[in-house]
């Protein structure tokens, strides 16, 4: 048997791979931040280190996997039963599989709804401080009225929501204590296809699990995101490490042991692993993260076109027999509007411009352009390139708020409908008379995880009252809330004509 492995040797040795380094600032991090202090969260070094197959792959997982997992928590989120809508389907079904998203999903829910005290629906998270900031998906803690936070030693805690982002689908969670373990965030523009990475979470009520594989694909768009979000950003680390339900919201870290993506979804037909997951990269989750502990909400810069994604040949294709043109699919962003008052328009961006290039980043596609722009803050400026009839040019672009601003928001900034999350619109004479009502406006644009999704309210759900007030119009709602602080009840009739009364609380 000696003798036979010997001989097998300088086979295994074949095909030997050596380690690299790779050198160089992310361009993230040397964006303007106009003087903020935005070095709360810890950031590691910003070499990324490879692993070869020649090197001792075995002790490097060893050591990222003991760094990880005390920094891997189980989130248990809870739900009143009467929140919870049965008659939608989950996002996440068309990704986990009908009935096996991380909360039951589909038909499966309907059917069984968790015990009372018991967790709706189980995710994972990531400690990113001593002091207890903890980062997930959105989707993780998304309608839950108590999220319980357990560490990998068992201890539980009860957490305080920060704030979230669908557009990302990242939540930021806080547990009261101190000294704790944590995560450092690398800078994830430095990382490779086929770099070794390891994926750490909760899957399928299995605690601190560790799974290994390499980065499969960069950049990656697989339009999850839009169905709850209208601005979503989806530039996803996709690997091959084994991901399942219950795996969101945990940890994609390189061989150091540090943070380079949150995972998010898996792509599959059964519901379960078949060889593809997608995680957030951390330069994005952490600019989210540092904007809702800093602000209250995320800031995001606008660049302000219409855009239509040549490297998409159906895209293309659609559009041309649309708009009777003849487009030739390939690399880069046809501008197809330009948004008035926007930072494009002031820069003289025109409608049929190709964008190739934002500052040092090549856009390929629509998720290269998403992140570039997407993880930028009004007032930052960024050069865009583009071919305009064949002529390369270059512009300074100051991005813009969607409502046209340059400046940083806070949550007293807001308007009432962005504050509660909802937009309304007036209910027609025969609505009224269908169901009887005196009163009422119609739900819509309702945003995940707002305060109106919180407690129900869907699009197209009818709203009787405020505070006892009855409302006809938006303007109705904004000036019972306007300034207002404290306890909101809503009276909403849902599409079975069921009169409910719930409430949530505005600070």
């Amino acid at each position: 048997m000696k003798n036979t492995l010997k001989k097998l040797m300088p086979f295994a040795l074949t095909g030997v791979i050596s380690g690299a380094t790779v050198f160089g600032a992310s361009q993230y991090f040397s964006h303007e931040n106009n003087g903020e202090d935005f070095s709360y969260f810890t950031t590691a070094s910003k070499k990324s280190a490879f692993v070869g197959m020649g090197t001792a792959v075995g002790d490097d997982f060893v050591k990222a996997s003991k760094a990880t997992v005390p920094a891997v928590v189980t989130i248990k989120n809870y739900q009143d039963r009467a929140t919870q809508r049965p008659q939608e389907s989950d996002m996440f079904d068309f990704f986990f599989g009908p009935g096996n998203s991380p909360f039951g999903g589909g038909q499966q829910r309907q059917q069984q709804q968790p015990p009372k005290n018991m967790p709706s629906g189980l995710g994972s998270g990531v400690i990113i401080s001593p002091d207890g900031y903890i980062i997930s998906n959105n989707h993780v803690v998304a309608g839950a009225n108590k999220l319980e936070v357990v560490l990998s030693n068992k201890k539980s805690y009860i957490a305080t929501l920060i704030g979230t982002d669908p557009n990302t689908d990242i939540s930021l969670l806080k547990i009261e204590e101190k000294g704790l373990p944590y995560l450092n965030f690398a800078n994830s523009d430095l990382t490779e296809v086929g770099q070794w990475v390891l994926a750490v979470g909760n899957p399928l009520g299995l605690n601190s699990t560790v799974t290994a594989g390499i980065i499969s694909a960069k950049g990656r768009s697989i339009d999850i995101l839009s169905q709850q979000s209208r601005t979503p950003i989806e530039s996803f680390i996709q690997t091959d490490a084994a991901i399942n339900p219950g795996n969101s919201g945990g940890a994609l870290v390189n061989v150091n042991g540090d943070l380079i993506g949150i995972n998010t979804a898996i792509q599959s037909k059964t519901g379960y692993y078949e060889g593809y997951g997608f995680a957030v990269p951390s330069n994005l989750a952490r600019k989210i993260v540092e904007d809702i502990k800093k602000f209250g909400l995320v800031q995001r810069g606008f660049l302000g076109v219409g855009s239509l994604d040549l490297s998409n040949e159906m895209q293309v294709a659609a559009y041309n027999q649309r708009e009777k043109k003849n487009l030739k699919a390939g690399d880069g962003i046809y501008v197809t509007e330009i948004t008035k008052k926007s930072g494009a328009e002031d820069a003289g961006i025109q409608v049929g411009d190709i964008i190739t290039k934002i500052d040092n980043t090549d856009i390929s596609g629509f998720s290269d352009l998403s992140l570039a722009i997407g993880s930028r803050r009004p007032g930052d400026k960024v050069n865009v390139t583009y071919s305009r009839n064949g002529k390369i040019n270059n512009v300074s672009v100051t991005l813009k708020d969607q409502k046209g601003g340059t400046s940083s928001r806070s949550k007293d900034d807001l308007t009432v409908t962005e504050k509660i999350g909802s937009e309304f619109e007036p209910l027609s004479e025969r609505v009224k008379t269908d169901y009887g009502l005196e009163s009422g406006v119609i739900a819509k644009n309702v945003l995940e995880g707002s305060e109106m999704d919180k407690i129900g309210v869907v699009d197209n759900y009818i709203v009787m009252e405020i505070n006892g007030k009855p409302v006809n119009s938006q303007k109705d709602v904004e000036k019972i809330l306007n300034g207002y602080k404290g306890n909101v009840q809503v009276k909403y009739v849902d599409a079975y004509g069921r009169i409910t009364t719930r409430g949530f609380k505005l600070q």
